[in-house]
């Protein structure tokens, strides 16, 4: 007789709820950031601490035929000075993504922009990288955090979209409420990144199970997918992918209408695959010296990533004895 479904995923739930626990941990993240252990690990899924260090792996990326978004990463600021720090960031990514000729494509989060500290602070650094992007033909894309800023971030997004429409946002299958913020968006024309969702949230906004997920997810993937709003279906699920291309067959549906996003390090395989066969493959690049709390998100999302995380830890600690 097999495990019950939710007997076997109790020890996946408890390790991304404990990994998602620490991402908040200032502590832990000092001892990660400073430990040269974790610098291997972190540089498959982080593309460097600074622009310079990034731009080469973002060209490379092109040069593979693959799109880009850039994150700089930063989260949960709590000054208007690094608020503004941030935003200075993001106009140097622009200007050199456009400079060199590759995508001015960025995503960022509301709250490094200063959304604890207030609407009308966010919102006006919100509108200096907005302005910035709309002189060079870019596009910004606002990333969807806990579900505390849902509503914030979707107002936020509704006005800057107002003023540029190239500026789109993301869902995630795992809330509840996701289905008719997904219909509000269609009907304004907004472009939607559709995610699973990488926060542990509770049952009472959002779906605790793979399973409920995964199904919300293919029902918002389809009617994204027939409304005709250039989506962006970012997963690395094997499935849902399989599901979408099936849709998209089936609904004569252009690859020009659409596209793949997956994460930088992630399924290097599928994304190489689904290039060959003439997709749009858009990968999440980050970059930046806080990439504490992605990092750990990235491993409460699959764990075995941390198992592959112990492994090179372990080797490289094996490669240090050696060199003694």
């Amino acid at each position: 007789m097999g495990i019950p479904q939710n007997v076997r995923l109790a020890p996946q739930r408890t390790m991304r709820s404990l990994l998602i626990g620490l991402s908040h941990r200032r502590s832990v993240a000092r001892l990660a950031v400073r430990s040269p252990l974790t610098r291997p690990v972190v540089a498959r899924f982080v593309a460097g601490e600074t622009l310079a260090e990034a731009l080469p792996a973002i060209t490379a990326l092109k040069n593979a035929g693959l799109r880009t978004t850039v994150d700089v990463l930063g989260e949960s600021v709590d000054s208007a000075e690094l608020a503004a720090a941030a935003v200075d960031r993001y106009l140097a990514t622009v200007a050199a993504l456009s400079e060199q000729g590759l995508d001015p494509n960025v995503s960022l989060k509301l709250t490094q922009m200063g959304l604890a500290i207030g609407r009308d602070v966010c919102e006006a650094n919100v509108m200096r990288i907005v302005d910035v992007v709309r002189r060079v033909s870019g596009f910004v894309r606002f990333d969807m955090e806990d579900h505390t800023q849902t509503d914030a971030t979707l107002k936020i997004w509704r006005a800057a979209h107002d003023s540029y429409p190239n500026v789109g946002v993301v869902v995630q299958s795992a809330l509840r409420r996701s289905s008719s913020d997904v219909d509000a968006i269609i009907a304004v024309g907004g472009r939607i990144r559709l995610c699973k969702g990488a926060y542990d949230e509770p049952g009472s906004v959002a779906y605790r199970t793979r399973a409920a997920v995964d199904a919300n997810y293919a029902r918002l993937m389809e009617r994204l997918l027939l409304a005709d709003v250039y989506p962006a279906v970012a997963t690395h699920d094997p499935r849902l992918i399989a599901k979408a291309i099936e849709i998209t067959e089936r609904e004569r549906i252009g690859r020009d209408r659409f596209e793949f996003q997956m994460l930088y390090g992630v399924r290097r395989d599928l994304q190489r695959t689904l290039v060959d066969r003439g997709y749009t493959v858009r990968i999440y690049v980050p970059y930046g010296q806080e990439w504490y709390p992605y990092f750990m998100r990235r491993l409460a999302e699959r764990p075995a990533n941390v198992g592959f995380m112990l492994r090179a830890i372990v080797k490289e600690e094996r490669r240090r004895l050696r060199g003694r």
